[in-house]
Order: structure tokens, then C-alpha cells, then sequence
């Protein structure tokens, strides 16, 4: 008989984790947490012990983890029929079927769809879209990208140029892609930054400030230099930036005006996360580009899809020599595309959309009852998709050591002991971010709300912070 395996233990041995501290886990550190199954919006440890998964592992378990046996049964089917086959030079049915379901939910304009295996892969691919787009269109020279501060499109390295979070660059030498950073639509700080000034208030006036410091920088680097604007709906990094009235229809214009490609980053925000089959939808965008992953198979399988307009892909098809020089082995993959057709039938058939928009207010509304907390400066966000910023006294930033104490001494931890994954961060300012699975009842979220603010409370003590004046307005 072999002895059942110490699964911590093997991997703190073997397993290198993704965006971890590896050398803090171990006998005489921190404790890793070895999740084994998942049933509804919980998921369960190899203790026994269950948490309510209130980030849907990265913004990605639309529906939990209940759909496995239907989600296998269409996997099996597929593998059955045709385990493998690539998208270069060839198609398959999966691949075919799914392309057309997806022209079908797609924006208008925007029917043609690149499949990827992921988020990071959707960004590069999109880039590379846009690059062969101005080589076919005579704009050699648009070589240039201009992204938002703090916002993350991925890791790997063209990926990495556009993101903003400069601690994750640092590392790897100079950029692959020459970007220019701009302003995240982030409302709360507006009053500390001598840009906009503490009188925006209006959607239109803060829209229109953010407008101008883009087309300042287009300006500044030379308009026939740039390729693309890239931009989440609703910016993750930094703590769900929902953007002001005006601002996607300004981007649009902007892009019309100086001929460069605006691309809505969706990786988090499109099946659902907003209520919408496409975050853009919501927001007033009408992007040339839109690059998805995560929610399209609900994490059930690794797939991610890039969708271009008819004008993006229109030389690609007019001179039958021009190639589009990318591609990715698993791009389109039979099996995944498989899960991914079910996965929106599922949508459709269980009203998992219909379940965010009618419990948006509520959510919302608990929320912000977390106003009342004294470390508790912001709550934003949209749908399902939610963060609370923690702030110190007269809403004070907290400097470095108090973010370390704070967000991985204190509530990593204590989040987990409350029974609920959520994500403290600080790659901008000091937040909490909650993403539930999209299949959650009001009860659970009144769960994970009951929970986050027994939290909270617990961290407003640890950080001296007495109780709100009666000046606070929630």
C-alpha cells in the first residue's frame, strides 16, 4: 500500500507557484493552502476546511465549480472525436463552430475571431494584429502603444510593455514595446493630483481632462507613430476604475482622429463579469479589437480569443500572399473549444447574466455598508466585479511597511480563517477586491460580505484606526 503524499509538502518541494513568495510557505512559516475540489462558489482544502471563493480564482469561475460533469461529458465527446488539431493552415469543427457562436455575441464590426491560450497570449496576439494592420496600410511607422498606470495585460514581455505596474518590469530589462503610460480613471485620488485638481466631480469634466492628457501624449510623441490604445472597461489593477460618462466614446474619437487602433483589454471584464457578454457594451466602447480569455471557458479549460473588426482583418484577405505571421500551437484547441461552446450555452440556458444583473444593487449596497469601517476609504466597481480600498486616517496611503503588515502580515491569512479567497493588493493603492462566481445566491454574497467586514474591523484595530467621524458620508 503507498502512503498518501504530503501534497503541501511535495509542493513546497517541486511546484513553483505563480506570483508567490515560494520561500514563505514552508513547516515553520506560513502554512500553504492545497485546494482538492470544488462544489457551487466554494471550494474545499485537503483539510477539509471550505472557503466561499469570492475572487473566482483570477476573475475567472463564472460558474463555479458544479458545471464538471457536463463540461466533461462535451470534453469526452470531443476527444473521442478528434483529440487534437491546429488552426494553422487547417480548421476543425470545434474551432469553426466556436468562431461563429462568438461572431454571433460580438459587437457589431467585430466578427472575426484569433484563438489563444490565455489573457497574456489575447494581448500579444492583438498587438500583433495591429502591428500587420498599419505594415498592409502604409503605417510602418506606428510602433508606439499607449497604456493606463497600474494596469496589468499580462506577463509575458509584450504583455508585460503595456502593463503599467512597474515592479513587475523591473526585472527583465528594457521594454519589447515602446508605451507611454496615461492616467487610470481612478475618481477617489483625484483631489491629490495636481493634473486634474479637486473640483472634477462631473463625468464630463473628469472624462474630458483624461481625453486631453491622451491627446497630449499622442501629440507629443507624434501621431503617426502610434499603433494602438489599449484599455480594460474596467481597469482590475489598482481596484476596478470604473471609467466616467464620455470616456470610451472619447477614446473612439480620438482613435479616429489620429488613425491609431483602440483595443478593449476584456480578459476579466467580457462573459459576464459585468453582466454583459462584453464589458464595451456597458461602458460606450466600440474598440477595433477586443482581447478575452478567462470567463470564455469559465476556467474550465485554457482558451483565450482575440476579436478584430472587418477593417483590422480586411489585408489579411486582400492580398492572398500576406500571412498573418503569429500563432500559437494550442490556439483553438478541439477540447477547449469544445468546454467553451457548452460554457455559453450554459450562460444562455441558467440565466447566469440575468443572476448578476439582478443582484448588482444588492451586492452594491452591502458593499458599501463597509463605508462605515474606519479603514475603509472607497468601495467602486461594477457587476460582479468589486474592490474596497483601505485607506489610514483622513484617508492616509499606507507607506510600504504598513502594506506589508497589513495586506500579507494580516489579511492573506485572516481571509482565509473567515472561510472566503479574496485579493488583498497593492499594486496600486491598498485594496480588497471581491469577484464572485457569477452563479452566486444573494445569500452567499451576503456571506462573503458578512465575512469581509469581520475582516476589516479586525484590520482597522490592528492599524490603530478608531471609528468613522460623523462626518463620513456613505
Amino acid at each position: 500500500m503507498h502512503p498518501v503524499p504530503d501534497l503541501q509538502e511535495e509542493a513546497l518541494n517541486h511546484l513553483l507557484m505563480h506570483f508567490t513568495r515560494n520561500g514563505a510557505f514552508g513547516p515553520e512559516r506560513q502554512q500553504l493552502v492545497v485546494l482538492e475540489r470544488g462544489e457551487g462558489p466554494y471550494v474545499f482544502d485537503t483539510h477539509g476546511n471550505r472557503y466561499f471563493d469570492a475572487l473566482s480564482a483570477l476573475f475567472c469561475s463564472q460558474l463555479g465549480y458544479s458545471y464538471g460533469e457536463e463540461l466533461a461529458a462535451a470534453a469526452a465527446e470531443q476527444m473521442a472525436a478528434l483529440p487534437f488539431a491546429t488552426t494553422w493552415s487547417f480548421a476543425h469543427p470545434a474551432a469553426v463552430g466556436l468562431a461563429e457562436r462568438l461572431s454571433q455575441l460580438a459587437p457589431p464590426g467585430l466578427g472575426h475571431v484569433f484563438f489563444t491560450s490565455g489573457g497574456a497570449e489575447s494581448v500579444e496576439s492583438a498587438w500583433k494584429l495591429v502591428r500587420l494592420y498599419h505594415n498592409a496600410t502604409g503605417g510602418e511607422h506606428r510602433t508606439k502603444a499607449i497604456a493606463r498606470q497600474v494596469a496589468y495585460h499580462g506577463a509575458s514581455l509584450g504583455a508585460l510593455a503595456l502593463t503599467g505596474v512597474d515592479g513587475y518590469k523591473a526585472p527583465f530589462g528594457p521594454p519589447a514595446i515602446h508605451v507611454r503610460h496615461v492616467s487610470a480613471t481612478n475618481r477617489f485620488r483625484l483631489g491629490e493630483d495636481e493634473r486634474f485638481g479637486d473640483a472634477i466631480a462631473e463625468d464630463a469634466a473628469f472624462s474630458s481632462a483624461l481625453l486631453k492628457e491622451i491627446e497630449d501624449v499622442v501629440l507629443e510623441e507624434g501621431p503617426d507613430t502610434i499603433a494602438m490604445f489599449i484599455a480594460e472597461p474596467v481597469q482590475n489593477a489598482g481596484g476596478c476604475f470604473v471609467p466616467p460618462a464620455g470616456y470610451w466614446e472619447g477614446l473612439r474619437e480620438l482613435a479616429d482622429r489620429y488613425g491609431f487602433l483602440l483595443v478593449a483589454d476584456e480578459v476579466i471584464t467580457a462573459f459576464g463579469r459585468l453582466g454583459e457578454w462584453f464589458g464595451s457594451n456597458r461602458v460606450g466602447g466600440r474598440p477595433d479589437l477586443i482581447t478575452t480569455a478567462k470567463g470564455l471557458t469559465s476556467a474550465y479549460a485554457p482558451m483565450g480569443a482575440v476579436f478584430a473588426s472587418d477593417r483590422v482583418v480586411a489585408p489579411l484577405y486582400d492580398d492572398p500572399k500576406r500571412s498573418l505571421v503569429h500563432g500559437i500551437t494550442f490556439g483553438g484547441h478541439p477540447l477547449c473549444a469544445a468546454i467553451s461552446l457548452k460554457n455559453l450555452e450554459i450562460f444562455e440556458r441558467d440565466g447566469v447574466f440575468e443572476n448578476v444583473r439582478a443582484r448588482e444593487g444588492h451586492l452594491e449596497q452591502r458593499l458599501r455598508e463597509l463605508l462605515s469601517l474606519p479603514i475603509v476609504g472607497d468601495v467602486r466597481g461594477a457587476g460582479f466585479f468589486w474592490a474596497v480600498e483601505l485607506v489610514g486616517e483622513e484617508n492616509r496611503r499606507f507607506d510600504a511597511d504598513e502594506r506589508e503588515r497589513l495586506l500579507r502580515g494580516f489579511l492573506f491569512g485572516r481571509l482565509l480563517k473567515a472561510g472566503m479567497i479574496a485579493r488583498p493588493d497593492d499594486r496600486g493603492d491598498s485594496v480588497v477586491q471581491v469577484a464572485p462566481p457569477l452563479i452566486s445566491t444573494a445569500e452567499q454574497l451576503d456571506e462573503m460580505v458578512d465575512s469581509l467586514a469581520e475582516v476589516l474591523t479586525e484590520a482597522g484595530t490592528l492599524m490603530n484606526l478608531g471609528a468613522r467621524g460623523a462626518e463620513r458620508i456613505v
